[in-house]
């Protein structure tokens, strides 16, 4: 069997610039994720970085505030998701670039 190191490191070498270059597309893309019916919206980058929360103000009651920490939490924790989701559709492109070497399972 003839193994190409020249070609394997050239392969690396593309597939660690592809990465680099969804890294920086992902961190550019925004998810929306909604709570209670959409009481409750949060939007984020896939970077995890929360940019907005907007609550409808029927929401707004003091006496109901556990329910609105709730709905808050839930909307961020399905924005974190979507946007990890959405970094790992990305990355799968990257897959199928990796060279076949015997014996290595990726």
């Amino acid at each position: 069997m003839d193994f190409d190191m020249q070609s394997m490191l050239s392969q690396a070498k593309k597939m660690q610039e592809e990465m680099e270059r969804i890294k920086a597309d992902v961190q550019k893309k925004v998810v929306t994720a909604d709570s209670g019916g959409g009481m409750v919206t949060v939007t984020m980058t896939c970077s995890n970085e929360v940019q907005k929360i907007n609550i409808a103000k029927e929401l707004i009651d003091p006496e109901e505030i556990e329910m609105l920490e709730d709905l808050i939490v839930a909307a961020v924790n399905k924005a974190t998701k979507k946007a990890a989701d959405t970094v790992a559709e990305e990355m799968k492109s990257i897959g199928g670039m990796m060279p076949n070497i015997p014996g290595l399972n990726l």
